[in-house]
């Protein structure tokens, strides 16, 4: 009998202590041994390749059940492996509203043996089900409870400070928030400019962001809650969020460290609207300097596709949002190889970071005993983002034809190779992510 399930042999391994050139063996799902010898019933090769814990996507829109024509749990998934993504925390604003135990209980019955990556869903807070939600936010299977309070797809929404206030005193996991002020925001809808998408971070502007990220500060200290601050697209956020760091998680997502308005909207129209919008490259600039800084905790996709019939209707009446689940790690990889963050602050963004934050059971880094999650990527690989191999059901990206230098190769999930350079295995075997704060099932 084989001593072990797998063997990655010749690869960089990144563990804990930094990047070692070793063999890593696997048993029952986890990783059982670093620096192993012996055989094993699969042996895969990464010589020249490096290999990460597996990368976590802790926001993305599946859009199942209801708005399946933009997107659903299996090609959402799928998108997620073809990119190295091994785990994703799914949102809550479907059709129905992810918002009850009932509708928790139906989005884990269809991802079984459908998606193919591991997940979580979020609880969609409203001012209706805020006393519910310490009993919700305990669900085998849910990622916590998420607050919209801007409007944006969907008709979840918690405005109010009252109401977030409920929100925050029921439960005592970390809350998710959109922060986007939305008072504001209706005050100032006659900023949009029909026609010019342009005119979407002139309506949703700096202080909208700015406002809202303030007032749930406030409330969150006022309550005694943990809070994780969603797409940040400010660097005055970042300054104010590293000012309450005993509360207060980030996140910023790769569009915003990768495109500027003043070249993103003439370029793309509408496929560069998303909320937070894209904002100037000296917006930019400035969350790179905060990340620089360590303020941002975590990256995620904010996946959030539309069809290309509903972002070819003219501004405002354009959804907001794009596909980014696929993309997350081709386009950091490619940041690393320009020099703008180290490999080492990547794996702490994908996989340390939402360990951290979220407290996940046995994921996040290869150590004895998490896990066999590995994303196996190869650092030197040029390739170009083409629309082929693109699998979200929207059929588009605002980053197709970009050249690209560091490609993901494999992923492999609690021991399976569920991808391997571009081919996906036979089943798609993704199951609920657990969580410290909750028990098991």
């Amino acid at each position: 009998m084989p001593s072990y399930d797998m063997i990655l042999r010749n690869g960089t391994i990144w563990t804990v202590g930094g990047p070692l050139r070793t063999d890593v063996g696997v048993r029952n799902g986890k990783i059982a041994g670093i620096g192993v010898a012996g055989d094993a019933g699969e042996t895969i090769d990464c010589t020249g390749l490096d290999v990460l814990p597996g990368v976590i996507d802790s926001q993305v829109h599946f859009r199942e059940p209801g708005l399946e024509a933009k997107e659903d749990l299996e090609s959402g998934s799928r998108s997620a492996v073809l990119g190295g993504v091994t785990a994703v925390f799914e949102m809550p604003n479907t059709k129905p509203n992810t918002d009850s135990a009932e509708a928790i209980a139906d989005k884990l019955a269809r991802a079984r043996n459908r998606m193919w990556c591991d997940h979580a869903f979020y609880v969609g807070a409203t001012a209706d089900n805020a006393e519910a939600l310490a009993e919700l936010e305990m669900l085998p299977g849910t990622a916590g409870v998420k607050i919209f309070m801007g409007s944006s797809t969907g008709s979840l929404l918690v405005a109010e400070d009252e109401h977030l206030a409920r929100v925050l005193r029921s439960g005592r996991r970390r809350v998710a928030i959109h922060a986007e002020d939305e008072e504001r925001m209706i005050a100032r809808q006659g900023e949009r400019v029909e026609g010019d998408p342009a005119s979407h971070p002139v309506w949703r502007d700096d202080e909208s962001a700015l406002l809202a990220t303030r007032r749930i500060l406030r409330i969150a200290r006022e309550t005694g809650r943990k809070i994780h601050i969603l797409h940040i697209t400010t660097p005055d956020e970042l300054a104010l969020i590293a000012e309450n760091k005993d509360i207060a998680t980030c996140e910023v997502t790769p569009q915003h460290l990768t495109l500027a308005g003043e070249e993103a909207y003439p370029r793309l129209g509408t496929y560069a609207q998303m909320n937070p919008p894209i904002r100037s490259g000296a917006h930019r600039d400035g969350l790179w300097h905060y990340l620089r800084q360590g303020v941002p905790d975590v990256l995620g996709s904010d996946h959030a596709p539309h069809t290309i019939e509903e972002k070819a209707r003219t501004y405002p009446a354009s959804p907001s949002g794009m596909p980014g689940v696929q993309t997350l790690l081709p386009l950091m990889l490619d940041h690393v190889a320009n020099g703008r963050l180290s490999l080492q602050h990547l794996i702490e963004l994908t996989s340390a970071g939402p360990q951290r934050v979220f407290g996940l059971r046995t994921k996040g880094r290869i150590a004895l005993g998490y896990d066999a999650d590995f994303t196996v990527v190869d650092l030197k690989a040029r390739w170009t983002i083409e629309q082929d191999w693109l699998a979200s059901r929207c059929g588009w990206s605002p980053f197709t034809g970009m050249g690209i230098t560091g490609k993901p190769v494999g992923t492999i999930i609690r021991g399976h190779r569920v991808m391997w350079e571009g081919t996906l295995a036979n089943a798609a075997i993704g199951a609920p992510v657990q969580y410290d704060s909750v028990p098991l099932s």
